[in-house]
Order: structure tokens, then C-alpha cells, then sequence
């Protein structure tokens, strides 16, 4: 027997069941006390528990990612495809042909006007850089007739002047003299002809020998001569035939002479000022005529079998690439440059005042004719970015233009070889091109 059942045994019979009792009592209360504490724990956790279920989503633990996802937190399936393709999409997008529409006003307001894309001859041509000169035939230097002080200028370098107009007044004491002498000459031939005439009265009279009237008549044929070449001495001094004139009748000495232009042109050197002592002979101006100049380039030697004098040529002007003008070569130097390994090719070519001295042009030698190629105006032409746009006229809507793309090929002096994107017999934008870019990039930006 164990030692409980001694101690029952052990105990009266009157007190030992009343203790068993209680104390089974107390046992079983203690016992049903924990599972009804345990009962209301576990339900107290369950409520908690689904109340922050509302909030905060059960996360897994352990690595419960999407397979599609990275370790190092990449984008969920289907935004990552979203990205790449809006990343394709904005590529695409600048490349895709874009629509712009304007209204009439809009159209006038922009200038815009339309060209033809036209098929034409490609030359196997050659292109030089060259310099505008005045052609040297036509340059006219003026010279100070006579020494002196300058008193007066009365054209700027650059002005236009008309034949005989003053360019210069010149205080000269030379030309004073000049005039004196002239003066004292002819007071001499005044005198000789009155002796002429006595003597001839006195040789009629018999009072005189014929020898001695040879003699006055050969002084006074003499002294003709010196008064003639004192009045050309005067005229070359610049004096005019009416200055002269009044010389001999009032004796009037003047000391200033004008210079006058020999021709009408434009005065492209001035090298005297007021004040200035000039002498007999020196340059003052320059004045050339500009209706026709010379262009001047550089022909490298594999380049000489292309050109001929007399081929014609072709000048384009940087600010003007829509205006070329024709010309014919003149000239090409038999001699070569030992530094630069090139000759001189002089261009002659009319001009109506687009070339001014010293410009840069391109100078274009058409050397021969190939295959018939499509062209449009340089104007037509627009970069964005990389690529070569023109803008076209959509037929049948009036102020509605379209984006192409182009593939340029080599310019042919103000217009350009189109490879691809149009065809001759279309239209494009020239004038008025720029602005329909800008407005085809606000309408790509979604402006």
C-alpha cells in the first residue's frame, strides 16, 4: 500500500472521508479554474488575432517571394514588361511619322511655302572654297597730279562715286608756280607777236632785212611752243580747261586743286587724311567697278584634268544657299603653290551686289553628268537629333503637314540629293520648315 492509502487507513472513520472529500473537491475546482482560464486565452489570442488581420497582412515567413521577383527587390510580373515596353514606345515614338495641323491664319503667320521635289542630273562635280576680289581690270587707282598739303576729303572708304566727282582737295605751291610761269610765258608771246607784226610792217616798208624777220618769227614760233606745254603742264596738274581758260583772261592764280574720280565705282582704298603731305604720283584711292568680280580657289594638282577655262561654275554664298550664281572660269595658274601643292582658278562672275570683297563662297565645277537623282531644296531640310526630316503638304487637307524622314545624300549647291523618303513630283516645306519642328516636337512631347 502506498503512503496515502496508510494515511487514510490510518485515520478515524469518522473524520478521514469528510478530508477526502474536501480535498477532491478542492482538486477538481482547481482543475476546471485552468481549463476555463486557457479556454478564455486561447479565444482572447484568436479575436486579437483576426482584428489585426484587417490592417496588416499576414507576411510569410521564410523567402515567400514571386519566382519573377529578384533577391534585390525587382519589379513584380508585369512591371517590369510595362517599363521595357514604355521604354520602346518613347524610342519609337520619336521616330514615327508626326501629323501637324494649322490653321490659315497659323499658315500665313509662319511664312510657309512650298517646293517641289524634283529629279535632276547629278554631275560628277568638284567643290572648291574661294574668296571674292574685284577683278584687277577694273580697279582705278588715283594719283596726286601734283604735290601738296590735303586740305579737304571728301569721300569715305566704301563710298559709291560717279565719274568726276571731287575725291580730294590739294593745296599745292607747285601748282602755283606752274600757273606763274604759264603767265609769264604768255606775256613773253604777247610781246613776240607785236615785234612779229612790227617787223613784217617795217620788211613791207623795206626798212627791215627778210633775215631779220626770219629770225623774230622763229623767237615767237618758239615761245608758241613753251606757252603750250606750260597750258598741258596746268591741265595735268589738274586744272580744268574752264580753270584755264579763266587764268588766261583774269590772271587769277589758285593754289587748290581737286581731285576728281577717273571712273564711277566704289572706293575700296583711301590712304590720305587731312593735313596730310602728299607728293607728286602718290596713291590716294583705290575706285573699282563691282558689276563684275573675280573668285578665287585653290585647284590641288589631281584636280587639274577636270577644269577647263571657260567651263562655267557655280557660287553659293553661306547666308544665301537658295541664290546661286553662275560664272565662267577665267583664268588657271600655270604655276603651283610648292607649300600647299595648288594652283590658283580665277572665276569671273557678274554681280548685281550679292558679293562683297572678301566674302567666302563655295565655288562648284561641273565636270561631267551621271544618273538622274532626287533633290530638294536645302531650306526643306531639318535635324532632329540624327535624323533628316522634311515636311510635306497632306493632300486633300489644307494646312496639314506630315513628318518624313529622309536619307540625305551629297548637297549639289542650294539643293540636296534625297536617297529615300520622298519622290520627285511631291511637295515639301522650305520656307516655314523650322517652325513646323518645333511644332511637331511639341505635338511628340504631348503639348
Amino acid at each position: 500500500m502506498g503512503r496515502d492509502d496508510e494515511l487514510v487507513e490510518d485515520r478515524p472513520a469518522g473524520h478521514g472521508g469528510g478530508h477526502v472529500r474536501r480535498y477532491m473537491m478542492v482538486t477538481a475546482a482547481a482543475v476546471i479554474l485552468l481549463l476555463v482560464g486557457a479556454a478564455a486565452g486561447v479565444v482572447w489570442s484568436a479575436r486579437r488575432g483576426s482584428a489585426d488581420g484587417r490592417t496588416q497582412p499576414t507576411v510569410p515567413t521564410g523567402d515567400a517571394r514571386p519566382p519573377s521577383a529578384s533577391a534585390s527587390g525587382g519589379s513584380m510580373p508585369g512591371m517590369s514588361g510595362m517599363g521595357a515596353q514604355a521604354g520602346s514606345a518613347d524610342q519609337t515614338k520619336g521616330e514615327e511619322p508626326v501629323e501637324v495641323s494649322l490653321t490659315p491664319e497659323a499658315v500665313e503667320r509662319a511664312g510657309i511655302k512650298l517646293a517641289d521635289v524634283k529629279s535632276q542630273a547629278s554631275g560628277s562635280g568638284l567643290t572648291v572654297p574661294g574668296t571674292v576680289m574685284s577683278n584687277a581690270y577694273r580697279d582705278t587707282k588715283v594719283n596726286a597730279l601734283v604735290g601738296g598739303i590735303v586740305r579737304q576729303v571728301t569721300v569715305e572708304l566704301g563710298a559709291s562715286v560717279r565719274r568726276g566727282e571731287p575725291l580730294a582737295v590739294i593745296f599745292s605751291g607747285e601748282l602755283a608756280d606752274a600757273q606763274m610761269k604759264y603767265l609769264s610765258m604768255r606775256a613773253m608771246l604777247e610781246a613776240d607777236h607785236q615785234k612779229l607784226e612790227r617787223t613784217q610792217k617795217l620788211v613791207t616798208l623795206g626798212s627791215a632785212s627778210r633775215q631779220e624777220l626770219e629770225e623774230v618769227t622763229a623767237v615767237h614760233t618758239g615761245h608758241e611752243t613753251e606757252v603750250a606745254a606750260a597750258r598741258q603742264r596746268l591741265l595735268l596738274l589738274g586744272l580744268s580747261s574752264d580753270r584755264v581758260a579763266t587764268l588766261e583772261t583774269a590772271s587769277q592764280v589758285v593754289s587748290e586743286v581737286t581731285v576728281p574720280s577717273p571712273a564711277g565705282g566704289l572706293v575700296i582704298s583711301r590712304t590720305v587724311n587731312p593735313g596730310q603731305v602728299v607728293n607728286s604720283g602718290q596713291e590716294l584711292f583705290i575706285v573699282t567697278d563691282l558689276s563684275t568680280v573675280w573668285v578665287i580657289g585653290d585647284l590641288y594638282e589631281r584636280d587639274f584634268p577636270r577644269v577647263r577655262v571657260g567651263s562655267p561654275a557655280t557660287i553659293m554664298i553661306p547666308s544665301t544657299p537658295d541664290r546661286p550664281l553662275k560664272g565662267r572660269i577665267a583664268y588657271i595658274d600655270p604655276r603651283v603653290d610648292a607649300a600647299t601643292r595648288t594652283a590658283k582658278v580665277r572665276v569671273e562672275v557678274p554681280n548685281r551686289g550679292e558679293l562683297r570683297l572678301g566674302m567666302f563662297v563655295t565655288v562648284s565645277f561641273e565636270t561631267g553628268v551621271s544618273e538622274r537623282v532626287t533633290v530638294v531644296p536645302r531650306a526643306a531640310i531639318q535635324m532632329i537629333g540624327e535624323r533628316a526630316v522634311v515636311y510635306a503638304p497632306v493632300e486633300g487637307e489644307e494646312g496639314k503637314f506630315v513628318e518624313r524622314t529622309v536619307k540625305v545624300g551629297v548637297p549639289m549647291g542650294e539643293v540636296v540629293q534625297i536617297l529615300d523618303g520622298v519622290k520627285p513630283g511631291e511637295k515639301v516645306v522650305t520656307d516655314g520648315s523650322f517652325f513646323l519642328r518645333a511644332e511637331a516636337a511639341r505635338t511628340r512631347s504631348g503639348g
